[in-house]
């Protein structure tokens, strides 16, 4: 049988044919091949460029090859984090005539690390936990669209920084299933399979002296299956929540938050019922909040501060019917970010009236409006509204706090 690559993306078998497919992988030249670090495989794995693009190219059967092509495909069109497949190669045979084994080619994800590289320094236990929440947050989001992935591990998954977020990306689906939903049975194996391999994984580190010595991997294993429980517990309960009672959903972006959990995405669809709420959550590192708040909208805040209006401005976004997150129609992060300040934040802090309003600055009389607003909510058991929320703190509250530009008397 001839040569054949099988390509979902049509701009690439030309490159794709340069290479050495006469050899085996493990036998490339260094000329073919791209310097980058790898994680652990049981396959034979090696990083290519092809054009203007690095790949990376994996031989396994024909039969594994074609069914995790089909996998990542289905995981790229439902949105979920791993490497985008590009092609499965069949029919090479080396010089002598001799049938060499297929391999399944994908696109390598910039900036990702495996983690052996992220440990290749003592990592300090908070980054730990958070690379860990990041692998929760991506076995969550795989469950919750029905992929039993079946060998959940450090070793299969990419980790990426990207502008303060950490994200994982699955890079190998060779063991994974999708199907309409998963019983709490299969999700329990897979986070089984999860704490053992990463207690392996960890153990296997701190023989080689790259694990920190507060780090213990049992510890750290058995904390990834609570973060995975308190996570889908709150992004799978209580779902339903009564048309206009927007304190609702405030109450569940503060049990996500307490968890060290951010809102990436939130969406809301309006039903008879009530309001549906679904949440995408993402793990952020310090100072993120800042940085975001500051890209959309201008506006520079402290941590604390731009963390609530982000919340706010992500709540109000998705009440916009112009907003379709990844819909190239639909308009613009920024764009919303922009109409929020000049319809909701501005108009909200000039309605303090101006003899009060400098008692403190913008961003935090904001934040305290919406936390006074939460606290005024909860107690009616429905969504106040802005306006009724600034006459009571202009009326209550903002009168007991102090005026910065009086200067305290001391004491005799």
């Amino acid at each position: 049988m001839p040569l054949q690559i099988k390509a979902f993306d049509a701009e690439h078998p030309s490159d794709l044919l340069d290479l050495e497919w006469h050899l085996p992988l493990e036998q490339w030249p260094d000329a073919s091949l791209v310097a980058l670090p790898r994680g652990i495989s049981r396959h034979v794995v090696r990083f290519a460029r092809a054009g203007q693009e690095v790949v990376a190219i994996k031989e396994v059967s024909e039969w594994a090859a074609v069914r995790e092509y089909g996998l990542l495909r289905d995981l790229d069109r439902l949105g979920i984090p791993a490497v985008d497949p590009i092609a499965v190669v069949t029919g090479r045979v080396d010089a002598a005539g001799e049938a060499l084994e297929p391999a399944l080619i994908t696109r390598h994800l910039n900036g990702s690390l495996p983690y052996r590289s992220m440990f290749e320094t003592t990592m300090r236990p908070g980054t730990v936990n958070r690379l860990l929440d990041a692998l929760a947050v991506l076995l969550v989001r795989l469950h919750l669209i029905g992929f039993a992935w079946g060998d959940c591990s450090l070793s299969n998954t990419l980790f990426r920084r990207d502008a303060g977020a950490y994200a994982a990306y699955l890079v190998d689906a060779e063991t994974g299933q999708v199907q309409p939903g998963l019983s709490d049975g299969q999700r329990d194996y897979d986070i089984e399979v999860a704490r053992l391999n990463i207690a392996g994984e960890l153990m296997d580190l701190e023989a080689g002296g790259s694990l920190h010595p507060s780090v213990d991997p049992l510890t750290f294993a058995d904390a990834i299956c609570a973060r995975y429980g308190d996570l889908w517990h709150e992004l799978t309960s209580e779902s339903v929540y009564p048309t206009g009672k927007r304190h609702h959903i405030d109450r569940r972006i503060r049990r996500l938050n307490d968890l060290g959990f951010d809102v990436a995405e939130m969406q809301i669809q309006h039903s008879p019922g009530g309001d549906t709420v679904a949440f995408v959550p993402k793990v952020v590192d310090a100072g993120h909040h800042q940085r975001q708040l500051l890209r959309l909208t201008g506006l520079d805040t402290e941590e604390n501060q731009a963390r609530s209006l982000l919340n706010d401005l992500e709540s109000w976004m998705a009440t916009q019917d112009d907003y379709a997150p990844g819909d190239p129609l639909g308009a613009r992060p920024e764009v919303l970010a922009h109409r929020w300040v000049r319809e909701v934040f501005r108009p909200a802090v000039r309605t303090v009236p101006a003899d009060l309003r400098g008692r403190m600055d913008p961003a935090q009389l904001y934040h305290e409006l919406l936390e006074h607003r939460w606290y005024l909510s909860e107690r009616a058991q429905h969504d106040v509204g802005l306006e009724a929320t600034v006459a009571s703190y202009v009326t209550d509250v903002l009168p007991h706090v102090p005026d910065p530009s009086v200067p305290v008397a001391e004491e005799a």
